[in-house]
């Protein structure tokens, strides 16, 4: 008679915790694969479902278009150092003499005189001390130097003189973002293409395999990957004064989310990101819970390729579009291995049944438990 409210007791537990199993379910990682079939557009959803296979993988394979447009291509390499308008031109001047007229800096007074700025007027001129106003733009630094040195003879003999352009507001280009080193550069016969003006600044400083440049001219924008400079030579622009060249990495990321090593937002690595490399990045399917039937891709698909892959030409605006992978079929790791990863997408990977299965056990097994406890204590205390 004592075990009759033992069992009573476990039975009314057992009764409770089905009961609030069903109610209220178990923790889980999110939606599985039924729930997300259900909101398929078949089902009266509002997005499409799709198996991957080659046509589809054909079909979305949207590599984002960067490049520069025929107005950028197009424009000639500037002449030999031609000095502009805007230039700063650095000049040093060395005199054969004991009591030099521009007053070196050296021991004595015998050093070159070193004009560190000397700016070209809007007019095309500079003026030098004992050379007077000398006509800069047009010419390059080679003839500004052969003038002022015939200038400079009258005054004093055999003098020695070196011009050279420096970052000012003429002819340069300013360079920032992930290089060496950032600032304003002037376009000289070494630096006149946008690979060299790169090198001048010091090469890039972030990964070349996600590094984009962005060049700014007139108020329009051309985009390029790092690599393609070198990949495609006509990309490899002739740069013009005023020029903003940007280097930045790469701003496209997908989210991982369920049976997956890492649960956040990540961004590409390399320039084309396929399933199989996504799902490596993010530490790849949890062995002890994912479902490698049940790996889906969400995605907003533009109207054009969402009437593609589903062969209609009806759709209008951009589309709701769920792309489902099998690992487990024996082309699946193909099929993962060539579907393009794209900006935004969410790689979202669903638990094995199994799983759900043992979180049941365990928590009935935990109830049952505390019931036992319960049945004891109440078996003690009668």
């Amino acid at each position: 008679m004592k075990n009759t409210p033992s069992r009573l007791v476990k039975s009314v537990a057992l009764v409770a915790a089905v009961s609030v199993l069903a109610a209220c379910g178990l923790p889980r990682l999110g939606p599985n694969k039924r729930e997300i079939f259900a909101g398929s557009v078949m089902n009266e959803g509002d997005a499409f479902i799709v198996s991957v296979n080659d046509r589809v993988t054909r079909a979305t394979s949207v590599v984002p278009a960067l490049g520069f447009s025929n107005e950028f291509k197009n424009a000639g390499v500037l002449g030999s150092d031609v000095i502009r308008p805007g230039d700063t031109l650095g000049l040093t001047v060395w005199e054969n003499v004991d009591d030099p007229l521009l007053g070196g800096s050296g021991t004595g007074g015998s050093g070159p005189a070193i004009l560190e700025e000397v700016q070209v007027d809007g007019s095309g001129f500079v003026f030098v001390p004992y050379a007077g106003r000398i006509k800069a733009a047009g010419n390059t630094p080679e003839a500004v130097r052969r003038i002022i040195t015939s200038k400079l003879s009258d005054a004093t003999p055999d003098p020695q003189v070196e011009v050279r352009r420096v970052a000012g507001d003429g002819s340069t280009v300013s360079v920032v973002g992930g290089v060496g080193t950032q600032g304003v550069f002037a376009i000289e016969r070494p630096t006149r293409t946008l690979s060299a003006m790169l090198a001048r600044a010091g090469g890039i400083s972030i990964k070349p395999e996600i590094a984009q440049i962005t060049v700014t001219r007139g108020g329009k924008n051309g985009k390029v990957w790092f690599q393609d400079l070198y990949k495609h030579p006509e990309l490899d622009i002739a740069l013009r004064g005023g020029d903003r060249i940007l280097v930045e990495e790469d701003t496209r990321a997908f989210t991982a989310l369920g049976a997956t090593g890492t649960q956040s937002r990540m961004p590409f690595e390399t320039q084309t990101l396929s399933a199989v490399e996504a799902i490596a990045q993010v530490g790849g399917l949890l062995t002890t819970s994912a479902d490698p039937t049940g790996v889906f891709i969400f995605r907003n698909e533009p109207a054009d390729i969402a009437n593609k892959v589903l062969g209609r030409t009806d759709l209008i605006g951009a589309q709701r579009m769920v792309y489902v992978l099998d690992l487990t079929e024996p082309n699946g790791m193909f099929m993962a291995r060539d579907f393009a990863v794209r900006d935004d997408d969410l790689l979202y990977v669903t638990e094995a049944p199994f799983t759900q299965w043992d979180k049941t056990i365990a928590a009935l097994t935990g109830t049952l438990g505390a019931a036992d406890a319960v049945a004891t204590t109440a078996g003690t205390g009668g």
